[in-house]
């Protein structure tokens, strides 16, 4: 079918931020997406058939995208920032984090430790983050720096508790109560199974969650996820990438030969250089080498609401504590408690997660007639490896969704199904998606959200991170040194590796 000067595999937003890049520098790119549609899981759906909302299905809010990648491309995007941080119940109060009011954050504090001395710890740990999140993140846009080079731009402390201590052992001893330790271990512990009081892989989850565009904020994409990567394929387009779906890639090799499937037969594209927007364990499997699967470990669940459930405190409106990140049984002892059992293989007994209320922030993904009649929320479960699903996925799922359900409902006023909204069929408005069903469905290997285990954002070889043993050959998706998250950082890096 022809040559090309570079051929991206795989349409994910990354592989589209790279296309575009490359595109607009004058070079002759080609998109193969498997999918009838771009944009990987950084999309939309409409999952509960006669139901008009359109659910960020899979990945589901934005942080790490730099503001350089949207202003380059030219990108239209509204990303809302939320008010409040975080809500965590706890017996009947709770502590609600509102960036919009130090003294109602304070008296929170307050409410739930006893005194101020987690408060003061609290501005005293995030200040330290916001000074790594200005240095490091404009780094994550430049080829790689060395360790020593990172240490001198964050300074000995910040070196010392986020990069060098296990972030469970800093935790204990910065703060003294165990629902404020849990608020800040949950962002160690994201799509990661790690236990923050040994493994240092939780640092660099920790890391990736607090850095985002220098500021670690976590937006909310008006129209939802999908939004983003339409943004990203209308740019990719305009700026001369074609774009080809349906194209199922079914090898690879060093020379920058691309073979894929499609409808109407098997075809052959060369690149001179080709950039691989996929797991490096797919892409191991397309060069013939044999794959090393990570493990995912997360529940996302989807769900829209008839209306917001009730609190047990009734103070606080659950309209706050529901637009911000809704923590359940995430204090630092139910954390490890769930740890320990799914590693002795079994699902947790009191799950911990989290959920958010997107609609909230943005109406705009409620069809008309749901405006103001239902809400929507997201929940992603911590703790849930891909090894407890394996056996028999369906029933794994079931119990997983079941125990989840419960673990929500132990820290509401009522129960958390009787909100649920009815489909036209009679069915509730809820959805589960395990590891399994990501790799399944998704073709992610062993449903790992970010490809294998995240790396820190440094190396002394240099380089931009997304070398790999083939000259021709570039990783340009989450797989990469920098990667993770809905972030475009590996696509504009492989572009700019090849453009230096």
């Amino acid at each position: 079918m022809g040559s090309y000067d570079v051929v991206v595999a795989g349409g994910g937003h990354n592989g589209l931020v790279a296309a575009a890049y490359l595109a607009r520098a004058g070079r002759r790119v080609l998109v193969l997406e498997r999918l009838g549609y771009v944009g990987g899981l950084a999309i939309s759906a409409r999952p509960f058939p006669g139901v008009d909302v359109r659910l960020s299905r899979y990945s589901y809010l934005v942080s790490l995208l730099p503001t350089e990648i949207i202003r380059d491309l030219g990108l239209r995007l509204d990303l809302r920032r939320r008010r409040y941080s975080s809500y965590t119940p706890h017996g009947d109060t709770g502590l609600l984090v509102d960036d919009g009011d130090e003294g109602a954050t304070a008296a929170s504090f307050r409410a739930v430790t006893g005194g101020d001395a987690d408060h003061r710890a609290w501005g005293e740990f995030y200040g330290l983050t916001a000074g790594v999140a200005r240095v490091l993140a404009p780094t994550l846009l430049e080829p790689l720096r060395t360790p020593a080079e990172i240490e001198r731009l964050v300074g000995a402390e910040a070196w010392r508790d986020m990069f060098q201590r296990p972030i469970g052992q800093v935790v204990d001893e910065r703060f003294r109560d165990d629902t404020v330790r849990g608020v800040v271990l949950t962002d160690a512990l994201i799509g990661t199974f790690a236990d923050p009081a040994t493994d240092l892989l939780a640092n660099r989850c920790f890391l990736y969650h607090v850095i985002g565009d220098g500021t670690g904020d976590w937006n909310v994409p008006v129209g939802g996820m999908g939004a983003v990567s339409g943004a990203l394929e209308a740019a990719a387009r305009q700026a001369g990438a074609e774009i080809r779906t349906g194209a199922e890639i079914i090898g690879i090799s060093p020379s920058g030969e691309v073979a894929f499937r499609t409808d109407d037969g098997e075809h052959t594209v060369t690149g001179r250089h080709v950039l691989v927007n996929l797991p490096p364990a797919v892409l191991d499997r397309l060069l013939g080498a044999t794959p090393e699967v990570p493990e995912g470990a997360q529940l996302k669940v989807n769900m829209v609401l008839s209306r917001l459930p009730r609190l047990k405190d009734a103070s606080v409106d659950p309209r706050a504590a529901f637009s911000g990140t809704f923590h359940i049984n995430e204090s630092r002892d139910q954390l490890a408690r769930a740890h320990a059992q799914a590693v002795r293989g079994r699902i947790p007994d009191l799950p911990p997660a989290e959920v958010y209320c997107h609609s909230l922030t943005d109406p705009s993904i409620l069809g008309p007639d749901l405006r103001g009649r239902a809400e929507t929320l997201t929940l992603f479960g911590l703790h849930m490896p891909a090894r407890l699903f394996r056996e028999n996925p369906d029933k794994a799922r079931d119990e997983a969704l079941k125990a989840t359900l419960a673990s929500i409902d132990s820290v509401l006023a009522e129960p958390i199904e009787g909100c649920l909204l009815r489909a036209p069929d009679g069915t509730p408005c809820i959805e589960a998606k395990t590891p399994v069903d990501l790799e399944n469905e998704a073709g992610l290997p062993g449903g790992h959200i970010f490809h294998r285990d995240l790396s820190w954002p440094y190396a002394e070889e240099g380089g931009w991170g997304v070398e790999t043993a083939h000259e021709r050959i570039l990783l340009c998706g989450a797989g990469a040194r920098r990667g993770g998250g809905v972030s475009g950082i590996p696509g504009h890096n492989a572009a700019m590796a090849l453009l230096a």
